[in-house]
């Protein structure tokens, strides 16, 4: 049976750019690609705007459109497209445990609609076991080398916590990419010794960064080793985490980042630099979720 990739589609800009994102990594990937469209009944004032069940015609009609869009643009791929009843998060998380990852549209800062606009994409990104992927709605600029997905791998790795599932994911996409695959990791000085350390002596410094690149190499050489075929660009840099992450991916096809599983009772947590990364990055966006 092959992969499956859902897409959340609600007829924004940004849901339709994920769908065509989509369609290429399912053809990248030989995999089938779901196209979901999840009514929810408005509960403002419609009496100036098309009734309930008109609109729920209009998302549905959307959904079917993206399907004839994935299909036009890579004829001969399984692409099925739905409709059905309840709560975006509920449905979009039922719907991703089959799936090898959720792809949605990521608005762009001031503007409405897409599923990641507000709560719900956060929460699909807080609680999915699968990977999530977030594709920007389409721009004034050119095409960028991210859109079609050429463009480097990059994937931001923390060497306190683990990383396995974080760089699976990102050897897997670099290698059905073919691209090369960029492994960051951000030293932020300041956070892990503080704002009144007195400034380091070059001599100190250079064996930090020794010691960093070692365990970096621990973490690294044994998917190295698995995907020999890859490229494997090592970057320790220094600096505020997310604005390094945000600057890696600046002409990426893909940035990867980690989220850590988390039980809280209540709110969301994705952490400060993975929350950064998916509201300031160009690129698409995969948020894998680690132990």
């Amino acid at each position: 049976m092959a992969e499956e990739l859902v897409v959340g589609v609600d007829g924004s800009p940004a849901s339709m750019a994920a769908a065509q994102w989509a369609g290429d990594e399912a053809a990248r990937r030989g995999a089938d690609v779901r196209l979901l469209n999840v009514w929810r009944a408005p509960v403002s004032n419609v009496q100036f705007s098309p009734g309930p069940e008109g609109l729920r015609m209009w998302e549905e009609g959307r959904a079917r459109e993206a399907a004839r869009l994935v299909e036009d643009r890579h004829p001969g791929l399984a692409v099925a497209a739905g409709q059905v009843a309840g709560t975006p998060v509920r449905e979009l998380a039922l719907a991703a445990s089959s799936a090898v990852m959720v792809v949605l549209g990521s608005s762009r800062a001031g503007s409405g609609g897409g599923y990641f606009y507000g709560s719900v994409g956060l929460h699909v990104v807080a609680r999915c076991d699968r990977p999530v992927v977030l594709v920007r709605e389409p721009g004034p600029e050119p095409e960028r080398a991210g859109a079609r997905g050429g463009g480097e791998v990059v994937v931001g790795v923390d060497l306190g916590r683990p990383c396995d599932a974080l760089l699976a994911f990102a050897f897997e996409e670099a290698a059905v990419r073919g691209a090369a695959l960029r492994v960051v990791h951000v030293w932020d000085l300041h956070r892990a010794y503080g704002y009144t350390v007195p400034a380091f002596s070059p001599d100190l410094k250079r064996r930090l960064h020794a010691e960093k690149a070692a365990e970096f190499a621990a973490l690294v050489d044994p998917f190295r080793a698995r995907f020999e075929h890859v490229h494997v660009i090592d970057d320790l840099v220094e600096g505020p985490v997310a604005e390094r992450l945000v600057a890696a991916g600046g002409r990426a096809g893909l940035l990867v980042v980690g989220r850590r599983r988390r039980h809280a009772p209540l709110g969301v947590r994705i952490g400060s630099a993975t929350h950064g990364a998916v509201h300031h990055a160009d690129c698409p966006v995969a948020v894998v979720a680690h132990d």
